[in-house]
């Protein structure tokens, strides 16, 4: 069962309204389709009849980049399995929230499971986003002259380096 907005926006021909999809949860586990992540204003209701099939439905769940839970704390005691579950499906859990407006911290994570990203150790917002673009590189016993300039020992760039777990600047 769908139920759809009637409400239009400015721009009814490039704008997506708003959908609400009903389903059971044997028609979600028949179809896998129907747990996929859906990028816009649509959400999927599912009623379960028990902590058992809501528990073996997000086991069946592919990789998300959030998942959200309404609970109380009384609700995430009761269905710590529930949690660590979805923390294995999704780069973020969002407690009695909506996942939007996502802000550039240093503690922003926005990835997730395949397929939700292609590299579940990185984010694509936030900080760390940038270790996305980078690709660690051992060069072993190379000699100095041959070394890119911030693996030199005396740090010509002048650049902040982690050297025996310490950040430091200074040549070694």
């Amino acid at each position: 069962m769908a139920s759809r907005s009637a409400a239009r926006g400015p721009n009814p021909a490039t704008e997506a309204q708003p959908a609400l999809l009903l389903t059971d949860p044997a028609a979600l586990a028949r179809h896998e389709r129907l747990s996929d992540e859906i990028y816009g204003p649509v959400s999927v209701a599912v009623p379960f009849s028990s902590a058992e099939e809501l528990l073996a439905a997000a086991r069946r769940l592919r990789g998300h980049l959030t998942a959200t839970l309404f609970a109380t704390e009384r609700d995430l005691a009761q269905h710590r399995e529930l949690v660590t579950v979805l923390a294995g499906k999704a780069g973020r859990l969002i407690l009695n929230g909506v996942p939007t407006g996502v802000e550039v911290t240093h503690a922003m994570h926005h990835g997730g499971p395949w397929p939700a990203t292609t590299d579940p150790r990185a984010t694509s917002v936030g900080t760390a986003a940038i270790l996305r673009f980078a690709r660690p590189i051992c060069y072993q016993d190379f000699p100095e002259a041959s070394l890119p300039e911030e693996l030199r020992d005396k740090n010509p760039r002048g650049i902040l380096r982690l050297v025996d777990g310490r950040p430091t600047r200074e040549a070694l």
